[in-house]
């Protein structure tokens, strides 16, 4: 499961990278990493900034375990 995440955010990543950098490029991983780094922290941040819906979600998941 962990390893579909990781696929998707580096195939994402892949794209948005190649619009500015050659793929044959000696630097094209790093890049590639760096912009999946920043679209994961964009996700946790949006996350983070809707408190509310989190925490509904949250509630939701421990209610079903009684």
């Amino acid at each position: 499961m962990l390893s579909w995440i990781a696929r998707g955010l580096l195939l994402i990543a892949g794209l948005v990278t190649g619009w500015w950098v050659a793929k044959d490029a000696v630097n094209f991983s790093a890049i590639q990493m760096t912009v999946a780094i920043l679209i994961f922290v964009m996700v946790l941040l949006a996350l983070a900034l809707s408190p509310r819906r989190w925490a509904d979600g949250v509630r939701r998941i421990f209610k079903r375990g009684d």
